[in-house]
């Protein structure tokens, strides 16, 4: 079973029908007992970082997602998701992230000819053989929504890349945690293989 975890976050019911597509059986929840049995966790999420660490502690689950990343369920963060298990972000200066992985969110730069949001598709260069791209190709498309970006401490974690402005970290993996900035459940065939390659983990 898949946990998703329920934050009063955007997106979550997009990220469910993909995991239900994949034939995936989904349970979206902020219940401590049922989220640690889970054999995989997702932490989707569109929204303000502030906002969403104050459900996150409001529900109770800073304490969960740690546990369950420190007994080695596998774990996926999606936009929001991803931004949330950093340190910090500019978008909420003083808020602290969940710290599971080291580094900093941003602004995107103001860059002429380019709009922020930053909203569309861009292709991806894969970097450190991310488990995640099993199968797929250099330059492949994924769907972008987002006014943040990740730069991550540890280039060594960072599986996938794109250039909007500057270069953006669009996806990490340490051990049994992944995240993308993207969004692989509005995708198309890309995305739905980037999913199906993170429920064979």
């Amino acid at each position: 079973m898949i946990a998703i975890l329920d934050y009063d976050a955007g997106n979550i019911k997009s990220v469910e029908k993909a995991m239900q597509l994949l034939g995936q059986e989904v349970t979206v929840t902020r219940d401590r007992a049922v989220i640690l049995k889970a054999g995989k966790v997702i932490l989707p999420g569109v929204g303000a970082f502030g906002d969403a660490m104050g459900k996150i502690w409001q529900y109770g689950l800073y304490e969960v997602i740690h546990e369950v990343v420190d007994k080695g369920t596998p774990f996926l963060g999606i936009c929001l998701g991803l931004q949330l298990l950093f340190e910090r972000s500019e978008e909420s200066p003083g808020v602290e992230g969940l710290g599971v992985l080291k580094g900093e969110i941003l602004r995107i730069p103001e860059t002429p000819g380019l709009k922020i949001p930053h909203m569309g598709w861009n292709s991806l260069e894969f970097r450190n053989h991310g488990r995640l791209f099993c199968n797929l190709p250099q330059e492949s498309y994924v769907y972008f929504v987002h006014s943040y970006y990740l730069k991550a401490a540890d280039e060594g974690i960072v599986t996938a890349v794109t250039e909007y402005g500057t270069q953006i970290h669009a996806s990490v993996e340490r051990d049994n945690v992944f995240a993308c900035q993207f969004h692989p459940e509005k995708s198309s065939d890309v995305g739905i293989q980037i999913l199906r390659n993170f429920v064979a983990i």
